[in-house]
């Protein structure tokens, strides 16, 4: 129930939340920096931790929903507070972080709890007042209806991806053949692929994410690989995208496991709105938005697997979705691997590393040491050979400070902080 299930870094950086497969969200707090403890600026330590889904059944469909965290996505601060969504596999809910040094008492409707009292017992009258309490972060549901909780599937389709727009109120969540899109009053799909009958069922959605800048265009990618650029000034209904990009296959390599390793398992635009970022089994891609036919850049993650497809196939470990993310200039990405390894690409030099995330490298300033995967012939010491590597141990989630090079790395349920090394 405590392996993380997502990571994200609010626009400032100083939040970091992670929700977890027992539905469970854990908000920390960048330390500031003081005179006492100079390097202390660099410290995240728990801010809140609050229930954000609960295990539910659907009795018409007899269909379990787990508590599952799959996304966090922060809002843009506005006020003294932070609001938040998060997801499960069926309702999205905008969460308010707040932080209160009063509470007020003596409700005559409610409880202290805040549960509805029984009116029956309401014997008299009372004055609430406001008593002093230390100063603490409390989360609650934002708003009232469907503003505090969206449901957004239909049958067993699962919301995977969630993103706000560029203006902060509708925001996409993708998930099986349908890609809802939510408002923060009402819920409408906006793409919808599902045949009339589901048996002819070839393709889902996998991820999407709405552009930077223009709160109208948005991207959805599928479960064959491609990636499909809307416009919602076109129609209500997206089902005819305006740009559609796939790499085309080389026959000669095509095998049984061809489109589920294309299936494409996050889908990024890069800050500045230019490019999109795509990440499949075995690599990250780089599109630019202006073209379509191939990807700008390959980064290859782990190809030294191709040759175990087999056996991923039989442990499940093929159906694996990893994240990607963009540093906060673009120039630099970063993505996960087996064996708690994480890799970086660097854009202009083309330069790539391999690091680990173990509990070697999270004793205080650590330097993290390079490693390398031997796939044949002689193994260096340094070296570790690909029929050694921990399947079991996998970074499926990281994130990277919007400003700073400054990481989060997710590995099962430990969570891995590291930045540029502190003079």
């Amino acid at each position: 129930a405590d392996i993380i299930s997502t990571v994200e870094f609010n626009y400032s950086g100083d939040l970091l939340a992670t929700g977890d497969k027992g539905g469970r969200v854990v908000i920390f707090q960048r330390e500031q920096e003081n005179k006492s403890r100079p390097l202390s600026r660099g410290e995240y330590n728990v801010y809140s931790t609050f229930q954000s889904h609960e295990p539910e059944f659907d009795y018409l469909k007899s269909l379990e929903i787990e508590e599952k965290i799959n996304k966090i996505r922060w809002l843009p601060q506005q006020n003294a507070a932070h609001f938040l969504l998060s997801t499960n596999d069926k309702t999205i809910k905008l969460w308010k972080i707040s932080e209160r040094d009063k509470r007020a008492e003596g409700y005559n409707l409610k409880d202290e709890d805040g549960r509805l009292r029984d009116p029956v017992r309401i014997k008299e009258l009372r004055v609430w007042v406001e008593r002093g309490i230390s100063n603490t972060c409390q989360p609650f549901p934002a708003g009232r209806g469907p503003t505090r909780a969206i449901p957004c599937g239909k049958g067993p389709n699962r919301s995977r991806s969630l993103r706000e727009g560029a203006q902060q109120e509708p925001f996409p969540a993708g998930r099986g053949p349908t890609l809802p899109l939510p408002a923060f009053t009402s819920r409408a799909d906006i793409v919808d692929i599902k045949p009339a009958n589901m048996e002819e069922l070839t393709e889902v959605i996998t991820a999407a994410e709405f552009h930077p800048q223009q709160c109208n265009v948005f991207v959805y990618s599928s479960s064959k690989g491609t990636i499909r650029l809307c416009d919602m000034r076109s129609s209500a209904l997206c089902d005819r995208h305006s740009k559609f990009f796939e790499e085309p296959e080389d026959p000669s390599s095509r095998s049984f496991f061809s489109e589920i390793i294309s299936s494409i398992s996050d889908v990024k635009f890069s800050h500045n709105g230019r490019y999109m970022m795509t990440r499949d089994y075995l690599s990250v891609k780089v599109w630019d938005l202006n073209m379509e036919n191939r990807p700008v850049e390959t980064y290859q993650v782990h190809e030294y697997l191709r040759s175990k497809l087999c056996s991923l196939y039989e442990n499940d470990c093929i159906f694996d979705k990893f994240e990607c993310c963009w540093n906060g200039l673009d120039s630099t990405i970063m993505t996960g691997s087996y064996n708690n390894f994480f890799r970086m690409f660097e854009r202009n030099t083309r330069r790539d590393t391999t690091l680990e995330a173990s509990r070697e490298s999270s004793k205080s300033r650590a330097i993290l040491k390079p490693r390398k995967v031997c796939t044949g012939g002689k193994r260096k010491k340094d070296e570790i050979s690909v029929d050694s590597l921990d399947f079991n141990k996998k970074i499926l989630h990281t994130a990277w400070h919007p400003t700073e090079n400054f990481i989060a790395v997710a590995a099962t349920n430990n969570l891995y902080l590291f930045q540029d090394k502190v003079n």
